[in-house]
């Protein structure tokens, strides 16, 4: 049964007659993004440091927020978390995702370095990835100057930023240099075809996140269709998910891209790459950040966090 508290959300919503994302210019969209912080989102939590950063990019410097954890003392070299925010590629930033990265620091003990990378349609695929793989190089290239460990690196992200940090982690690998030690997919988007995965025709109405929606975000970022089968654009189609970094995958119950969340950490076991799901049931997707309205979204933080802390001991 779909969550109570998720119920409640949803009859908000339709209350309200907030419109559907895709419905909506790419510009309104992401201020709607932004203005429903206040309505689903806790009170930010103070953390140890906040500290705005710039990677050099492919198409210019590439805004980042590293957030230390709460009692690190400045001196303390942490582990760190590079996450990629979700929002299909199109929507979302620094400020959507600032609670959640808080949260993630303090309850891991690991900085999180957030990316602020382009999105579309300004910036076509492959720009969220470049701009991703770059960030997260440029960490690890300065690490000790930020005080942090780049020996223990994890990635992350959720649903689009999940496919990010997915793509990030197979182009780390077949590239080297680059010592990646977790991935961290909360409801990853890990293939762009359409028609594949039951959920997504299961789930893709009255569940927030919907068939129309998706299929917006996807044309404001890809295109041309050749290049849904790009595994830059579909990590899950990767001829080869072996030696890639311990993955911890977290699925919602009534979220078109379960699915294939699923299969994707199926396809990292079957590589013999280690891989942990869980699902939570009676959610819907993006609930992770939604903890004022939501309890089982501050649950799902705490496990993240635990698993990257365990990860990254």
């Amino acid at each position: 049964m779909l969550d109570l508290q998720a119920q409640a959300l949803l009859r908000l919503i339709q209350e309200k007659n907030i419109p559907p994302t895709h419905t909506l210019p790419h510009t309104q969209a992401r201020e709607y993004y932004r203005a429903r912080r206040a309505v689903t989102q806790p009170e930010p939590p103070q953390v140890g440091e906040v500290r705005e950063l710039k990677a050099p990019g492919p198409a210019g410097d590439i805004p980042l927020r590293m957030y230390r954890p709460q009692g690190s003392a400045a001196s303390t070299t942490v582990p760190v978390l590079v996450y990629y925010h979700g929002g299909g590629w199109v929507i979302g930033d620094l400020e959507t995702h600032d609670t959640l990265c808080r949260q993630l620091a303090n309850a891991s003990g690991c900085a999180v370095v957030a990316v602020d990378y382009r999105l579309g349609p300004e910036h076509r695929f492959p720009g969220a990835v470049d701009d991703a793989m770059a960030a997260t190089r440029w960490v690890h290239a300065n690490a000790k100057d930020l005080g942090l460990d780049g020996t223990r690196l994890a990635v992350g992200g959720d649903s689009a930023g999940g496919n990010l940090a997915a793509v990030v982690a197979l182009l780390a690998r077949d590239d080297g240099g680059l010592p990646i030690r977790f991935q961290l997919l909360i409801y990853p988007a890990t293939d762009q075809r359409h028609d594949v995965y039951p959920s997504r025709a299961s789930n893709g109405k009255g569940y927030l996140l919907e068939k129309d929606t998706m299929d917006w975000f996807h044309d404001h970022y890809i295109p041309d269709p050749k290049q849904d089968f790009d595994w830059r654009a579909s990590p899950m189609l990767h001829e080869s998910h072996a030696g890639l970094p311990p993955a911890f995958v977290l699925v919602a119950g009534y979220d078109p891209l379960r699915d294939e969340g699923v299969a994707y950490a199926d396809k990292l076991n079957a590589a013999g790459t280690r891989a942990s799901l869980v699902s939570f049931e009676r959610q819907i997707h993006g609930f992770i950040t939604m903890g004022k309205v939501i309890e089982e979204a501050n649950t799902a933080v705490r496990l993240c966090a635990a698993e990257l802390r365990s990860a990254l001991a």
